[in-house]
């Protein structure tokens, strides 16, 4: 991933596209140019979830002009013209296509794909979809002649479009696609105050796992943590509360110091008797938490190894207590 200097499940709109005879040159050029070459493009978005809400306003709010907007959902289309005045809306892609030269897809991951299918770009148009998991050639059937692809994903919670635009301030974005979309791509990520990586194609399904485990992953962590803090008689804002300065601690000591000099905790002290007794506390006030515990503490113990924390006799009988909870025969 080199530094450069999602999606809505609603949003499926329909794919037809009354289109223009074969060579039509689109009125707006290549992406970046037209009669002022340093003019930003005309921007389109097809799909008007949270995502395309969230990035129509921060495009148009960095003075990229956001000009068309595609969704079958009235409501959506409404809230998206409220957020974004100058941007004509559409039921289908075909308008979009007829207004902008850089297109946006945002719209889920299994319907970029049947989406690019059923679009025809026009000479000097560009399309980029915002899935962090597909690569950008997935777009390859909507390419004609003169045409260029990208991917283009805000490393960004999309859970409220106000916050998510909020977010973007310091927030990395990941592009991948054709080199000179990628640039471009870059400079606007920058103007929405974000920070652009390149990442390397084959790369992409490692990058959104990675992003989803800090994400998706890190709730279920601290739903995890919840639950063992109401069999200490906690409720969620009191374990909230208890918990996420040691969160934002250890997640600060690794930044600092690195991930292998951050971890902490009984694993790496050979404690096994903690462990045992950690175990068995699950297994009568918090079982759910269980197999996320034994989960972490595998890690911990390689990591543990790794820096030489942790004598290989300790190693072992601690991964064979972790072997025994995972057959269910942890007193």
């Amino acid at each position: 991933m080199a530094v450069m200097h999602g999606t809505d499940a609603g949003d499926r709109p329909d794919h037809s596209h009354d289109g223009l005879p074969p060579g039509h040159r689109h009125p707006h050029g290549r992406p970046g140019q037209g009669e002022d070459p340093t003019a930003p493009p005309s921007i389109g978005i097809v799909g008007a979830g949270r995502v395309g809400l969230a990035l129509g306003r921060a495009f148009a709010a960095a003075g990229w002009p956001v000009v068309a907007v595609a969704s079958r959902d009235a409501g959506r289309r409404d809230a998206f013209r409220s957020a974004v005045p100058d941007a004509r809306a559409f039921v289908e892609p075909a308008g979009v296509l007829d207004e902008a030269s850089l297109i946006f897809l945002t719209v889920p991951d299994d319907v970029v794909a049947p989406l690019a299918a059923d679009l025809r770009l026009y000479s000097g148009q560009a399309l980029v979809h915002t899935s962090g998991l597909l690569p950008s050639t997935v777009l390859e059937p909507a390419m004609a002649a003169g045409t260029e692809r990208a991917s283009f994903h805000p490393l960004v919670a999309f859970a409220d479009p106000e916050a998510a635009v909020e977010a973007l301030q310091g927030a990395t974005i990941a592009i991948e696609g054709d080199p000179s979309l990628v640039r471009l791509l870059g400079e606007l990520a920058e103007a929405c105050g974000a920070q652009p990586v390149q990442l390397p194609v084959e790369g992409k399904a490692a990058y959104h796992a990675a992003a989803v485990l800090a994400a998706g992953g890190f709730v279920a962590l601290l739903d995890a943590i919840a639950e063992l803090g109401r069999g200490a008689g906690l409720d969620e804002a009191g374990s909230l509360a208890i918990y996420a300065p040691l969160v934002r601690q250890s997640l600060a000591n690794a930044e600092r110091f690195g991930i292998d000099t951050a971890l902490t905790g009984p694993i790496v002290r050979g404690d096994i008797g903690t462990l045992r007794a950690h175990l068995a506390a699950m297994a009568a006030l918090a079982p759910g938490a269980t197999e996320l515990y034994v989960a972490a503490a595998r890690r911990e113990i390689a990591l543990a190894v790794a820096r030489g924390s942790l004598a290989p006799d300790r190693s072992r009988a601690m991964s064979e207590l972790l072997d025994a909870t995972g057959a269910g025969a942890v007193a």
